[in-house]
């Protein structure tokens, strides 16, 4: 469980990066590849996806954090920017516009990694036992 925190977070920030990668990039990619690729995967689908792995995810490392370490600052601009990211694919373009879902989506995901950053920050200056393992990787 040691290790658990400092793996949640990154990979926390690793998928509120690829939201963003995904939102501002893979319509281009789409685009541009439509005549070489023979299959397309619906651009909602896999937006739905990311969230729905981002929200679990996010809980329960912000939760892991604030266990260890019992600071609740980081945790509202998580748990507001995991609402920015449910708006977005809730409400979609249709609602928000192009523009308003990835400014959302765009928001959102930095709150999101923000969270993550600070959590796994204040643990480090904490020095709490959440990075034991970490501490004797780098004295070995």
């Amino acid at each position: 469980m040691i290790k658990t925190q400092l793996r949640t977070d990154k990979f926390a920030m690793t998928i509120s990066f690829a939201c963003v990668m995904h939102c501002f990039f893979v319509p281009s990619f789409l685009i541009l590849s439509s005549g070489v690729i023979p299959f397309a995967l619906d651009n909602e689908v896999v937006h739905k996806l990311i969230v729905l792995i981002a929200i679990p995810v996010s809980v329960f490392s912000l939760y892991l954090g604030y266990r260890n370490h019992k600071t609740f600052s980081f945790i509202p601009a998580g748990i507001f920017g995991l609402i920015l990211l449910t708006v977005a694919v809730i409400l979609g373009e249709s609602v928000l516009g192009e523009f308003g879902e990835k400014g959302f989506t765009l928001l959102g995901s930095v709150f999101v990694a923000f969270a993550h950053f600070r959590n796994h920050q204040i643990c480090k200056q904490l020095d709490c036992d959440c990075h034991e393992d970490e501490k004797w990787a780098s004295h070995s």
